[in-house]
C-alpha cells in the first residue's frame, strides 16, 4: 500500500539537541547509542555517524523483550562484525543491564583503559554520552544504572530537553542527551516504523494508513501470529482489506453494517505496542545491504 502523507517532524530544541552533542563531544571517551530492537536500523539516527565521528560507540538494542529474539541475536551479531560493543536488554525491568558496564569496559573502552594503565592513569572517569531517538529508552537505562530517577521517563517522545551528567557507580558518568530525529526522513517507510512504535506522535498520519502498511508487513514476515491473533485465514490482500477483515472479525461495526476501521485501526495499533500479537522485529540485518 502506498501512502502518500509524508512524516516529518523535527522540533526547534532537536535542533538544539545537535548542537549539544557537537559541543560536548569533546568532554567523553565514547558514545552509547539506544535502539529499538524492534526496528534497529530505523532507529538508528543517519545524522549521528556525522556528529560522533571517530569516537568509539556501543549500541544497545533496548525493548528486546518484544523483538523476535533469533532477529536480535542476528542484530547483535551484525554490530559486532563491524567493529562496535553492542548488546541488548530491557531497560524498564533491568533485564540485561547488568551487561552494560562490563561492555562498556571490555569492549567499547578496552583499547583506552589499556593505554591510561600503561601510562600509570588511575581513577580518571570513564565519561560517556548517550544518544538515541525519542522514547527509545535512554532515560530508564540510565535510571537503572544509576539506582535512582534523576532522568525523567514517559512513555512518549520528547521528554528529555536538557542535557544531564549522571555518576552510574564504578568510576563511570553518563552525559544524557535529548532524544534527537533527523531533519526530514527521506525514506517514508523509515518514518513509519517510527510512528509504529511510538517514537513519532500517532497525529502525524491517518490511523487506518499507518495501520493498514504494519498489516502489510505482518502478512509478509509473520502470518502466523496474525492469524493466532485474530482467528483470520488470509491470502494476498492488501493492509486494508486485512484492517476490515479484522474488524469483521471482531465486531467492530457500525449502523448499515458498515465496518469501524478507525476502531480497528486503534485496536491492531494497541495490541502491536503493548505486545500482544507476540516478539515481532520489523527488519533485518540481511536486509540492510552491509550498512551498520
Amino acid at each position: 500500500m502506498e501512502v502518500e502523507t509524508n512524516i516529518n517532524w523535527f522540533p526547534g530544541h532537536m535542533a538544539k539537541t545537535r548542537r549539544l552533542i557537537k559541543s560536548n563531544l569533546s568532554l567523553v571517551d565514547g558514545v552509547v547509542e539506544i535502539l529499538d530492537a524492534r526496528v534497529p536500523m530505523s532507529s538508528r539516527n543517519p545524522d549521528m555517524d556525522g556528529l560522533v565521528g571517530t569516537k568509539p560507540r556501543m549500541f544497545v538494542l533496548n525493548k528486546a523483550d518484544m523483538a523476535d529474539v533469533s532477529a536480535t541475536d542476528k542484530w547483535l551479531s551484525f554490530y559486532r562484525s563491524k567493529g562496535y560493543a553492542a548488546i541488548k536488554c530491557n531497560c524498564k525491568t533491568g533485564e540485561g543491564v547488568k551487561s552494560f558496564l562490563p561492555a562498556v569496559r571490555e569492549q567499547m573502552l578496552c583499547e583506552l583503559i589499556k593505554k591510561r594503565a600503561e601510562k600509570g592513569i588511575e581513577g580518571t572517569p570513564l565519561r560517556l554520552m548517550i544518544v538515541g531517538i525519542p522514547n527509545v529508552g535512554k532515560s530508564s537505562l540510565i535510571n537503572k544504572m544509576a539506582k535512582t530517577k534523576k532522568a525523567k521517563v514517559e512513555d512518549r517522545p520528547g521528554v528529555t530537553r536538557n542535557k544531564q551528567w549522571v555518576k552510574l557507580g564504578e568510576n563511570v558518568e553518563m552525559l544524557d542527551m535529548p532524544g534527537v530525529l533527523w531533519p526530514k526522513f527521506e525514506d517514508q517507510t523509515v518514518a513509519r516504523k517510527l510512528v509504529f512504535t511510538g517514537a513519532v506522535k500517532d497525529d502525524v498520519i491517518d490511523i487506518e494508513l499507518l495501520v493498514s502498511c504494519l498489516l502489510e508487513i505482518l502478512r509478509d514476515s509473520y502470518p502466523q501470529k496474525l492469524t493466532e491473533r485474530y482467528k483470520i485465514e488470509f491470502g494476498d490482500e492488501e493492509g486494508y482489506e486485512l484492517l476490515e477483515m479484522i474488524g469483521r472479525k471482531r465486531g467492530m461495526l457500525i449502523s448499515g453494517g458498515e465496518i469501524n476501521t478507525e476502531r480497528a485501526a486503534i485496536t491492531v495499533m494497541d495490541e502491536y505496542r503493548s505486545g500482544k500479537l507476540g516478539r515481532i522485529t520489523l527488519e533485518f540485518p540481511e536486509k540492510t545491504g552491509g550498512k551498520p
